[in-house]
Formats: C-alpha cells, structure tokens, sequence
C-alpha cells in the first residue's frame, strides 16, 4: 500500500513505496480533469454562495417577528437536519462504520463549522453593525491563507496577496463601514470567534480522506451529522440561559407581505442550511480550503442582489465596485492555483 502524505488541505499518495513520482504538471489528461473538477467546484462553490445569501432575508424576517437569533439558528439547523435525513441515509447505503471513522469530523464541523460560527455571527451583529461583523468573520479567510503557510509550508504567492487584499477591500465597500453604529469589544471577539470557525469549517469541508486514511464521508451525510451535532449544541447552550431561544408563531414580514412563519423557517433550513452547506462541502473538495474560501466571498454579492430585487435595497455605485474587487480577488487566487 502506497504511503500518504499530507499537501495543503489534501491527501494525496506520496512518490517512493514502489510508485514512480509524477511527471511535474502530471499527464495533459490529469490537468484536463484537475481543471475540469475546479470548474465544477467553482460553480458548486457559487451555488453554495447563493443559497447562504438568502439567509439575511430569511433571518430578518423571524427576527422582525420576535424571534431571537439564537432561536432562528437553531430552527435553522433542525429543518436541515430533517431535510437531509433520506439523502443522508441513501449516501450511507448502512455504511454505518464510515460514520463512526468520521466521528471525529462531524462532531468538529458541528460544533464549530456550524453552531459555533453562526451563534458568533449572531451575536456579533446584536453589538455592531451588520458591515463590521461581516468583514470581521471573512478574515477566516486570511486565517486559511495563515495556516497553510505555517503548517504546510505554503507561503502564499504575490497573486494571492493581491486577491486578499482586493477581496476584503471590496468586502468593506459592499457592506459600507461607514456607519453610525460603535465598536463594541465583545462583539469583536463574537466576530473574531466566526472567524476562526469559518477557517475551521473550509478545512473540514475540504477533507478529502477519512482520518485512517478511508473514504471520505459524503457531503450530504457530513452535513447531516454536523447539523444534528449542532442543533443539540445550541439546544444545551440555550437550556441553560446563555443563550434566549425566543421562538413565535405569528406571521412574519417578507416581501412586503404578511407571510405565515414556517415559510422563512423553511428558507432558512432548506436553502441556507441544507442545499447550502452540502454543496459547499462539494466545492471545498474540488477546490480546496485556500480557493473554495475565496469563492465562498461571493456569498456577499449574492446576498446584496436578493436585498436589491426582493427588498428593493438598490447597491450604490460603491458597492457595485466592492463587487467588482471581490470578484478580481477571486480570479486573482484562481490564477495562483498550481
């Protein structure tokens, strides 16, 4: 059995042990398929971006109606947990060893990669502005870059400097950080907390082996198992009264019209959560945790688009150029890709 060594955010067999190392570039069929599974991952990473930009819809509503964050997350989390019941189970087909291998990942994307990254968000935006919050929780993003650096060795190239840089400058002018709202120390930290969380979540997303080295949870099924852990990590955390779980059944403002609550629940589980998180965790394989990281920026220009057609909030000039340098910073990363 060929030995294995870890490149970046990957596993992939190493040279010796038998097998002869690969051509520098590998065969033109090999980088036709590399190229064609990057192409894939980026449109999966796009989807995924889409789907999370409904969620400040979705969550506005509930929270218009009397609902707290907490209790938004987490009616969030349970309907995805439902929702990706069936396929899970299909993906499994009774493999139910290769959950149990996995264990480990699931209970760390569930407890960071979800609970904890939306419960800091959450929380963040209750002490600041929505802008500061948001480019405070995408310097995960910066975090990858840093961990691939000192980990793996990967010192990032001049091209990813540059697309960092152009990113989170379009980052601040989409959300305009120039509102009246303060800074609040303990709404940093929630923001910071994201941050990392978000990191955490690119990097389990992207595991494309097993711990032991064995197949790879299925995305649709890591995202099952994630949700559950949790939707029962927010459930504790709230029992005890750190958290308020507010929850109502009146009817909710969306659209300009009078809706009944179950309807934004249903966004928020089935859209920004479910179809969501299993096709980011597709991307993040094709693509790895630097560049789906950077695709998943996009996730903003969906959201401003949503608030511009369904709300009627028009982007200003600067936002559109915030968008234009999001954008370059992504092509510029996709470009760095060996």
């Amino acid at each position: 059995m060929p030995t294995r060594r870890a490149v970046a955010d990957r596993i992939v067999p190493a040279p010796g042990a038998g097998m002869p190392a690969p051509a520098a570039g590998g065969t033109p069929r090999a980088i036709r398929a590399r190229r064609a599974g990057q192409g894939a991952g980026i449109g999966l990473g796009l989807l995924s971006a889409m789907c999370f930009g409904t969620s400040g819809t979705f969550g506005a509503a509930l929270e218009g109606a009397g609902w707290s964050p907490a209790g938004a997350v987490l009616a969030r989390v349970c309907v995805a947990a439902l929702a990706l019941t069936v396929p899970a189970l299909i993906a499994l087909r009774g493999r139910w060893a290769l959950l149990w291998r996995s264990s480990r990942q699931v209970i760390v994307y569930g407890l960071v990669g979800v609970a904890a990254c939306q419960v800091g968000y959450f929380n963040a935006i209750a002490r600041m502005d929505v802008g500061i919050s948001i480019l405070l929780e995408y310097l995960g993003i910066v975090l990858v870059v840093g961990w691939l650096w000192a980990r793996h060795g990967q010192r990032p190239r001049l091209l990813t400097v540059l697309g960092g840089v152009a990113a989170l400058g379009g980052l601040a002018l989409m959300l305009n950080l120039s509102g009246a709202g303060g800074v609040s120390t303990t709404g940093v930290l929630f923001a910071l907390a994201a941050a990392v969380s978000m990191a955490v979540y690119f990097f389990q997303s992207a595991q494309t082996a097993a711990a032991d080295g064995g197949d790879a949870l299925p995305p649709v099924a890591l995202t099952w198992g994630g949700m559950i852990t949790g939707a029962a990590a927010i459930a504790l955390v709230g029992a005890t009264g750190l958290m308020p779980l507010r929850f109502t059944t009146d009817s909710v403002t969306l659209l300009n019209s009078r809706v009944n609550w179950l309807l934004p629940v249903l966004g928020l589980g089935v859209v920004a959560a479910a179809i969501a998180y299993v096709t980011g965790i597709g991307a993040a394989r094709r693509l790895g945790a630097k560049l789906g990281s950077f695709v998943a920026m996009a996730e903003v220009l969906f959201a401003a688009g949503f608030a511009w057609v369904l709300l009627h909030q028009v982007p200003t000039g600067t936002q559109f150029l915030g968008g234009l340098l999001i954008l370059a910073g992504v092509v510029a990363v996709r470009l760095d890709e060996p």
